[in-house]
């Protein structure tokens, strides 16, 4: 399994993975940093193994430019104004029925296993949407941790109390720093990560 920046073209095993329609979703990776995990044929071993190279090559720059501009197009703003929070980009269906999703999804390049976004905003990388098994999700945090990290800045990810992900969330490196926005009326809780704590053994 290796990790990539998101094509067009997996516009429609995101689209499948999320729910969401397909145009909602090519927004999304146009706007916002995006990454994706593949499994490719004859690759078995897992999302660990990822190499995380596309955040190197893709160097986060649709972070910096992205910057909240899919509030109207559905790709992935709302309870924070516009940044910042993968709450209202889900269902609230609970992970296991997001990785089931994800598994069966075919992109540009093999099976999309899974996916990040993210985006920059006031000088803190906001991980605004995510999908995936719980060991996919830990390797695809490693992308807006490796960016915050060269940039000096701290990464905050938003979710519904009601979703089952703070266990990997926390298995990420991040700690609940208090109560979020309210999304549709669910609560939810604000994770963060502190720029003087990503360090490189905490991403390798």
């Amino acid at each position: 399994m290796r990790i990539r920046d998101a094509l067009e073209s997996d516009a429609e095993a995101l689209a499948t993975a999320t729910g969401r329609p397909r145009e909602v979703v090519r927004n999304m990776i146009h706007d916002r940093s995006v990454r994706v995990a593949v499994e490719e044929e004859g690759d078995g071993n897992g999302a660990e193994e990822g190499d995380g190279d596309g955040a190197e090559e893709g160097d986060g720059d649709g972070a910096e430019e992205g910057g909240g501009n899919g509030a109207e197009e559905g790709g992935g703003n709302g309870a924070e104004e516009g940044g910042g929070n993968g709450a209202e980009e889900r269902d609230g269906d609970g992970a296991e029925e997001r990785d089931a999703s994800a598994e069966v999804s075919e992109g540009g390049e093999g099976t999309v296993r899974g996916f990040v976004a993210f985006d920059v905003r006031a000088d803190t990388v906001h991980v605004t949407d995510f999908e995936g098994s719980g060991s996919t999700v830990r390797t695809l945090f490693e992308e807006p941790r490796r960016f915050a990290r060269r940039e000096g800045m701290g990464v905050e990810v938003v979710v519904p109390n009601d979703e089952e992900t703070s266990e990997v969330i926390e298995a990420s490196g991040f700690a609940a720093a208090g109560r979020g926005p309210r999304f549709e009326g669910r609560r939810t809780t604000r994770y963060r990560i502190e720029s003087e704590e990503l360090d490189e053994g905490k991403d390798e």
